[in-house]
């Protein structure tokens, strides 16, 4: 997140606004006296994060709340592993706040820059066909309601919202803390290595099935998938971590600094992205180690881009995939960043990608500076042919006629924000499009 002068963007320069009033709350009760005086004065009013989302779900044209001085824990309870943050917390520094109790986050996104709340509130996930997004991780949501009250929603009060408010888009009201429910911390153990693109589909079921946390990253141009595996192992297995030097030649030197200037360069001439891309499946992402959970599932990526991905039934991921890569040869389209395939458990979150189904992620990526349109288009109507449904913080041009049919709660969920913000007060075009006005 950004801000330049009056204007607030974010990561991915996707999107921007100049609010008519900027506020940063210390506390839960600095929020509520923000709402209260911008419901008072007309005004819409929006909390946001770390600016992560491509879409503009953040998007605050009246009074924007920045939550940045709404970092830490509020409460731990080793012994039931629940711990309760508040909202503005970064997902980096949680680890260290979990440390003295011997917990851990049970799973995570390969991105960590994100706040709790935004994170879990647009259905932020990693991998693993057993586990859940962030949102399933949530046992308890305080928010300040559009009428000026909070509203605590956790297994004692009003448990029935949960599934609703946990992944909320920002749409129910302005989330205050989230509680979670932790695991004891552990180790990963992790495999990172190139196969033939072709054996990794043909015996996709069996990588995912046989491993914790499993995905794979495509570079176009290449028959080559870079495969990544881990599994989970108790907190105290001997670490056998990255060496520095190598971790920062592969992640910062090469992923990072190379790639930049190179996707940079392809701006001006594109001829140079195939070739790129196959040097780089052979430079990169063929090492094995030990390390701490956080530190294995997330990693930096400074090079900015923009993102689409779909979710859809884990069976369809194959077909889907091939018809991407198929339209990407067609089409002589040079694409500079890899696409990720991951997986997730199906979960009861109203608006969550998984809900009521396992699933499979296909995230297509563009370098800031190049125009994704076509390429975006063509790959999401491939993913609405396979029953996909857009990730809520990642472009997409759905509308709310359209995601009515792929989430059986929808209705449900947008009755209940006609209950809490009857006047829309926590809405912008965004929302508008997505549920509705």
């Amino acid at each position: 997140m950004t801000r330049i002068g009056g204007t607030w963007q974010n990561w991915g320069r996707s999107a921007q606004v100049r609010p008519l009033r900027v506020e940063r709350p210390r506390s839960p009760e600095g929020v509520q006296r923000a709402v209260t005086a911008a419901l008072a004065h007309g005004l819409s009013i929006k909390a946001v994060g770390a600016g992560h989302s491509f879409t503009g779900i953040a998007i605050a044209p009246g009074v924007l709340l920045e939550l940045d001085d709404m970092q830490g824990l509020v409460a731990a309870d080793q012994q039931s592993g629940r711990v309760t943050l508040l909202a503005g917390t970064r997902l980096h520094r949680i680890p260290a706040l979990l440390a003295p109790y011997g917990l851990a986050m049970e799973n995570l996104g390969d991105i960590d820059r994100q706040s709790i709340a935004g994170a879990v509130s647009t259905g932020t996930h990693g991998t693993g066909s057993g586990f859940g997004g962030l949102a399933t991780q949530v046992v308890g949501v305080t928010l300040v309601t559009a009428s000026g009250d909070f509203l605590r929603v956790d297994e004692n009060n009003s448990p029935e919202l949960l599934p609703a408010v946990s992944l909320g888009l920002g749409a129910l009201g302005i989330i205050v803390e989230i509680t979670l429910q932790c695991v004891p911390a552990y180790a990963l153990s992790a495999v990172d290595e190139p196969a033939p693109l072709a054996d990794v589909l043909a015996t996709l079921d069996d990588r995912v099935a046989s491993s914790d946390h499993f995905e794979f990253y495509w570079f176009p141009h290449t028959e080559v998938a870079l495969t990544k595996r881990q599994t989970r192992m108790p907190e105290s297995t001997r670490r056998q971590p990255l060496p520095v030097v190598g971790r920062w030649i592969d992640e910062t030197l090469l992923s990072n600094g190379v790639y930049r200037v190179v996707c940079a360069g392809a701006q001006l001439v594109p001829a140079i992205t195939p070739p790129f891309n196959r040097l780089a499946v052979t430079l990169t992402g063929d090492r094995q180690y030990v390390d701490r959970s956080h530190r294995v599932l997330t990693q930096s990526r400074t090079v900015r881009f923009r993102e689409m991905e779909y979710a859809l039934p884990a069976e369809n991921v194959i077909p889907a995939f091939r018809a991407v890569k198929e339209l990407i040869e067609q089409r002589g389209w040079r694409i500079e960043f890899p696409i990720e395939v991951r997986f997730a458990a199906e979960d009861d979150r109203w608006l969550s990608t998984a809900h009521g189904r396992a699933t499979g992620y296909i995230a297509v990526h563009r370098y800031w500076r190049a125009d994704p349109t076509a390429y975006f288009e063509a790959v999401e109507q491939i993913m609405l042919e396979h029953a996909g449904r857009p990730h809520w913080g990642k472009l997409h041009t759905l509308d709310a006629a359209q995601l009515r049919d792929r989430y059986p709660r929808f209705d449900d969920f947008v009755a209940l924000r006609d209950r809490l913000d009857p006047e829309r007060r926590f809405a912008n075009r965004y929302l508008d499009r997505v549920l509705g006005e």
